[in-house]
């Protein structure tokens, strides 16, 4: 499997456990069994997609914010995923905002995790 594979599969399921962990934790936030699937791919792509518009917006409009460009991205990509697909159900408000720190926050974790134990090729720098 190449390096570029394991990167995308890596992210997949970064936000599959993100996604995952939010359903669990609040009351509001589901997403149904059979389109989680469709809901992991439309949220990634999305992230994929903002996040070199928002970081750019964010270096010339405000670059105090650059570290919390992945919380804004989350954020654009939970309520863009929940727009397009009926699979996600936000819940409200205040259930967008504590899913994008849960999303976030688990996939960070796993960010960290998975080279450590499934993919061990992306541990070393790229050549």
């Amino acid at each position: 499997m190449t390096r570029r594979l394991k990167s995308v599969l890596a992210l997949l399921a970064g936000n599959a456990i993100g996604l995952m962990l939010a359903a669990l934790l609040l009351t509001g936030f589901a997403i149904k069994p059979i389109s989680f699937i469709v809901v992991v791919i439309v949220f990634t792509l999305v992230q994929v997609v903002a996040e070199p518009l928002i970081l750019k917006l964010g270096e010339k409009r405000a670059p105090s914010l650059k570290g919390g460009i992945a919380l804004i991205v989350t954020f654009v990509g939970l309520l863009v995923t929940d727009l397009v697909t009926n699979g996600l159900t936000v819940g409200g408000i205040s259930n967008l905002l504590a899913a994008t720190l849960l999303v976030w926050v688990g996939a960070l974790i796993a960010s960290v995790v998975l080279p450590i134990y499934v993919f061990t090729e992306l541990r070393t720098p790229k050549k």
